[in-house]
């Protein structure tokens, strides 16, 4: 049986990693994103390493459009096997000079989003083998003094506190979904990866080691959480 992966906040550097990855594995890959240009680009180079896919231009902070996405993708590519969600939002960098409504931005990707993704995908992902969501943190969120003194001093609050729901999100949905037999799990990123904005020309991390460690979570669905740095 075929198996899809949609690959939700396409960029340049962790998600075109892992839809390489997932599609060198058999996959098919739906790139989610709002940016109809770099999606096309994606398409192209995974279509011209023999790779099935297709684009689906979305906002994912539109609830109405994540409804929808799931129907678009079993269209053209079948239905889900694995939700890969890369999709985070800046803002609130300092978090006592940030309002109320920038605050509650902040959520609307790396929270609430996701779960109306998950929600949106389940019904296609309890009927396929081997079912999974896959979400890529960043170690900002971890409960650490040495952490958020850092988190602090980058004006990366908002951020810290994002990866830090995130962190607790993968744990419940793990034990919400776990004996449906959708497994979830998370790669936590602490360093730079080369090729992405936050790239000043001292990254150390390659998207690719990230991807094969999401393929590694994948293939044993053990670990709730592995960290790359």
């Amino acid at each position: 049986m075929s198996k899809t992966i949609v690959v939700a906040g396409f960029g340049t550097g962790i998600s075109k990693a892992v839809a390489e990855k997932f599609g060198q594995e058999g996959f098919s890959v739906a790139l989610v994103a709002r940016n109809a240009d770099r999606l096309g680009a994606g398409t192209k180079e995974l279509e011209a390493k023999g790779i099935r896919a297709a684009a689906f231009a979305t906002d994912l902070s539109d609830p109405q459009a994540v409804h929808a996405l799931p129907a678009r993708v079993r269209e053209q590519l079948g239905p889900a096997t694995v939700l890969h969600w890369n999709a985070y939002a800046m803002g609130a960098g300092d978090l006592l000079k940030t309002d109320a409504a920038e605050l509650r931005q902040l959520f609307d990707l790396p929270v609430t989003s996701l779960v109306q993704a998950v929600r949106a995908f389940l019904p296609d992902l309890q009927k396929q083998p081997e079912p999974a969501v896959l979400i890529t943190n960043g170690s900002l969120g971890v409960l650490d003094p040495a952490v958020d003194a850092m988190a602090v001093s980058w004006s990366a609050m908002g951020l810290a506190v994002a990866n830090a729901a995130k962190h607790k999100l993968v744990r419940l949905l793990s034990a919400k979904l776990q004996p449906e037999g959708v497994y979830v799990g998370e790669v936590s990123v602490a360093g730079t990866v080369k090729g992405t904005p936050w790239d000043n020309g001292s990254a150390t991390l390659e998207s690719s080691t990230i991807a094969a460690r999401f393929f590694e979570l994948y293939r044993s669905r053990s670990a709730l959480s592995v960290t790359v740095s």
